[in-house]
């Protein structure tokens, strides 16, 4: 058997706890402006990884348009943020800034071509999260993204 490399650092990061109040599993219902009259259905997941030095997000939607994805959640303690990884079936991989202040997160990404930001508001009792996606084109207005109700399982 052997030792498992760097295992003192397999601990909690306490910069991260505030992000406990979304572990566990969630359905998740929404709409896409790009596709009117359309309901998306699926799942997300939210745990720790490598003993809660991260928080892992995994989420898939049942109908194809949506990409399945995985998100990881760590900190830049020096410059005391938040970052988030992300990848999905199509290849893509982003990294964006995220923070939770109270009952709202948001994570956000600027890029010249294609900008993206997300803010979620939990409520009841943090057994349900509304979220609102937007987009901007090439430095353009910014336009309505995927819209995504979270319900705890």
């Amino acid at each position: 058997m052997s030792k498992t490399i760097g295992r003192e650092a397999i601990k909690p990061n306490p910069a991260l706890k505030a992000f406990e109040i979304f572990l566990g599993e969630w359905k998740t219902e929404g709409t896409h402006p790009y596709l009117p009259g359309k309901t998306f259905h699926g799942r997300s997941s939210f745990e720790w990884i490598e003993g809660g030095a991260f928080l892992m997000i995994r989420s898939e939607i049942d109908e194809p348009e949506i990409p399945s994805g995985i998100t990881i959640i760590g900190r830049n303690d020096v410059a005391g943020e938040f970052f988030m990884l992300y990848f999905d079936e199509r290849g893509v991989s982003r990294k964006m800034q995220t923070t939770l202040k109270g009952n709202i997160w948001t994570w956000w990404r600027d890029d010249p071509k294609f900008s993206q930001r997300f803010t979620g508001t939990l409520t009841d009792g943090g057994r349900t999260l509304i979220s609102k996606g937007e987009m901007s084109k090439d430095g353009g207005d910014w336009e309505p993204d995927l819209q995504l109700t979270y319900k705890r399982v």
